[in-house]
């Protein structure tokens, strides 16, 4: 590892098991970042998140499909999420990922504190 950056593969990064059929993969950890949370996480048919909110961390979160198709839950509303789908989730609504398909799918999780300090640029 060099200073300043890390370059690795999501398989190469540390596994957790998880509950509800969902293999945690830290991709914070296994990168070394401390700005922001990140983890891809791996569902399998039938599984899902465990459903939650983020209203005590203050957390805005986006999740990213990579891989497969999910369902996209916010608080009552169900949404398709093929690959390529993007979800922001501020920090009060409750939220999950459910795998209704045969084959297991890919989500990218990021989360990051709305008290971060952080700023759009003026064009993004």
């Amino acid at each position: 590892m060099s200073e300043g950056y890390t370059v690795k593969s999501w398989q190469d990064f540390e596994a957790m098991e998880g509950s509800g059929g969902c293999t945690w993969h830290l991709a914070r950890k296994s990168l070394g970042a401390d700005a922001f949370g990140f983890n891809v996480v791996e569902i399998e048919p039938g599984g899902e998140l465990p459903a939650h909110d983020e209203s005590e961390s203050g957390q805005e979160e986006v999740f990213v499909v990579l891989e497969g198709e999910g369902t996209i839950v916010a608080d009552d509303s169900e949404h398709p999420a093929p690959a390529g789908t993007f979800v922001r989730y501020g920090p009060a609504v409750r939220r999950t990922v459910r795998n209704d398909s045969d084959t297991a799918i890919r989500v990218l999780l990021i989360g990051v504190p709305e008290s971060s300090g952080y700023k759009p640029l003026p064009w993004a």
